[in-house]
């Protein structure tokens, strides 16, 4: 009880200075509507405005204050405009509706699980051969480090263009980009999970005359469960978001990206925060569901999540 007061707390902190940092934000734009309707905006003291610079001219119009909230197009969307936004979106749209977030969601959805079959695939493979190869711990390791070192945003555009070069279009490039993006927590937290049994137990292993594959499939991967699910979380997040930067290049027409980018071009800023927000409880989402399978999974094989 007392953590679900002190989650509310929190969240109540936020949304206020959340509403408070729109006043600043969003002032300029009702003051600029208040007097193209003829409205008289009276300066407030010489002291208010060196205190509170732009905000000086609203003390004498409080109306501003309100207004700062219910902007059509404001700098900074107040919460509750994102909230109706995101039920209007969501619930009171049809799934088929290109206007639906549900429709966009389920686009980047199903490249972001592509990209992190491949990512995920890709990444258990290197981290194997990590562990029983030298020569790839010397070689491939430091590379997949250095790999992470390049900006996607700048890297994405390069994939897209090569791919479409050879005809290779559709969501396999967003799932390319994705994959780029999930594959290095998986191969660091798989090769840690991996080396985690300590010396005396592949001693014992040695002393019982096992094999490597079998120390692999007995000792090594089950002690690398705890690694493999914390790294996936870490993954599904990253993969998400490689499908929306791989969305942007492309001028796509559905996915979160595509209404981000939509927002962009016609100024809709609640568009676009309402399609952060729906990316962030996409992902909250997918996270919560990889929680649960890690739960399920180390049930089942006697280890405590």
């Amino acid at each position: 009880m007392k953590t679900f007061f002190a989650v509310l707390t929190v969240l109540a902190a936020i949304i206020a200075l959340w509403y408070a940092a729109c006043v600043p934000m969003n002032i300029k734009g009702v003051l600029d509507q208040a007097e193209r309707a003829g409205a008289e905006v009276t300066p407030a003291t010489p002291k208010a405005r060196r205190d509170l610079g732009t905000l000086g001219l609203v003390a004498n119009n409080s109306f501003a204050i309100g207004d700062t909230w219910v902007q059509e197009r404001p700098r900074l969307p107040a919460p509750h405009q994102v909230v109706v936004e995101l039920w209007q979106t969501t619930v009171e749209k049809k799934i088929t509706s290109k206007r639906s977030l549900i429709y966009h969601g389920q686009v980047t959805l199903s490249a972001t699980l592509l990209g992190f079959a491949i990512g995920t695939g890709l990444g258990i493979l290197l981290a194997v051969g990590i562990v029983h190869s030298r020569v790839m711990d010397m070689s491939v390791m430091p590379w997949a480090i250095v790999s992470q070192t390049i900006p996607i945003i700048a890297l994405a555009p390069m994939i897209i263009v090569v791919l479409y070069s050879i005809g290779v279009q559709g969501i396999i490039p967003k799932a390319v980009i994705s994959a780029y993006l999930s594959f290095f927590p998986v191969v660091v937290g798989m090769v840690k999970g991996l080396r985690a049994p300590d010396a005396m137990q592949l001693d014992l292993l040695k002393t019982y005359n096992a094999s490597t594959a079998q120390g692999f499939w007995k000792l090594r991967l089950p002690s690398s469960m705890p690694y493999l699910f914390a790294s996936l979380k870490i993954g599904i997040a990253a993969s998400l978001v490689g499908a929306i930067v791989g969305e942007l290049p492309t001028g796509a027409v559905s996915g979160l990206g595509a209404r981000l980018l939509a927002g962009s071009y016609y100024g809709q800023t609640v568009q676009i925060w309402s399609a952060l927000f729906a990316a962030a409880i996409l992902a909250a989402l997918l996270v919560a569901l990889l929680g649960l399978i890690e739960r399920l999974v180390l049930k089942r094989m006697g280890v405590s999540a």
